[in-house]
């Protein structure tokens, strides 16, 4: 059961923590009903991805072998019998979809088209240059969307565009990392890293850098944001922001750990100190 759940694996459920953003952001997080409603799509979805890892783990099983650091994942290491993943990755498949429709229309097709997502990438995506961080890009905001629409509240497209930046951040600086670690062997073990080098890799990430500080800035001061909220206060989140990412690129590049993103929020003082920060400013700039 211990290697069931390291196989789930649960450090990558922070990363549906991006359907919280509608029900903060809609300032309805002191709504104890809707925030319940929340919390369930949040689960929805870790059931969903849960499913998906395993799957994906099944069908990389020999090249995770050949992988200096996901040879020790369960699967590949045999500390996980191969026909407990197969019914199991299936069961929280139906489950989560099944339930995902009873919670909301709305929710439920975004909850699909998420888990249809994740399966092209697992077996065709993920194995095509620029498709495979695009990929998981969107992955997030079907994720961030799927938040704000099972408590039926409109979420704002700059939201989004934040959102799509912020994981291509996250996704390109982990692709450099792994064309690191495998160096030469990189191409065997995904034919998407192939195609990229260390220098393009560098590239992307400084746009999407830009991007992201950029669009969050423009979204705190849209006049839409701040009739809305009727403040101009949410643009003092913004350090924390720049913060955040800045400290992100010098544990990518300074330490050479970003291989693992759902890991340093958890572990980096730093970062958790900061992220804590932001979460207050919001909280005071929208909750006063």
């Amino acid at each position: 059961m211990k290697a069931l759940f390291e196989a789930l694996r649960p450090r990558q459920w922070l990363k549906n923590g991006i359907v919280f953003a509608g029900l903060i952001f809609s300032q309805n997080v002191s709504d104890v009903k809707l925030s319940l409603t929340a919390l369930a799509a949040f689960a929805l979805f870790c059931a969903l991805s849960s499913s998906v890892y395993l799957i994906n783990d099944l069908g990389d099983l020999e090249r995770d072998r050949r992988h200096p650091l996901k040879r020790l994942r369960p699967l590949a290491a045999g500390r996980l019998p191969l026909g407990m993943a197969w019914v199991i990755a299936p069961a929280l498949a139906v489950l989560g979809l099944g339930l995902s429709f009873t919670l909301r229309l709305e929710f439920g097709l975004l909850a699909l088209a998420y888990y249809a997502l994740n399966l092209a990438y697992t077996y065709w995506l993920k194995h095509i240059a620029i498709v495979d961080v695009m990929s998981i890009a969107v992955g997030f905001v079907i994720r961030a969307a799927a938040g704000a629409e099972a408590i039926a509240v409109e979420i704002s497209p700059w939201l989004l565009v934040c959102t799509i930046f912020l994981a291509l951040f996250l996704a390109l600086s982990k692709r450099r990392h792994e064309l690191l670690v495998l160096e030469a062997g990189a191409g065997d073990h995904r034919a998407s890293l192939a195609h990229y080098s260390p220098y393009l890799l560098d590239q992307m990430i400084a746009v999407v850098t830009a991007s992201t500080v950029i669009s969050y800035c423009l979204y705190t001061m849209w006049p839409e944001t701040v009739a809305k909220f009727g403040t101009h206060n949410l643009v003092y989140t913004t350090p924390f922001v720049i913060f955040g990412i800045f400290r992100y690129l010098y544990l990518v590049h300074q330490r050479e750990e970003g291989g693992a993103p759902e890991k340093i929020p958890l572990t980096d003082i730093p970062m958790i100190i900061n992220l804590a920060l932001w979460l207050a400013a919001v909280g005071a700039a929208l909750y006063r």
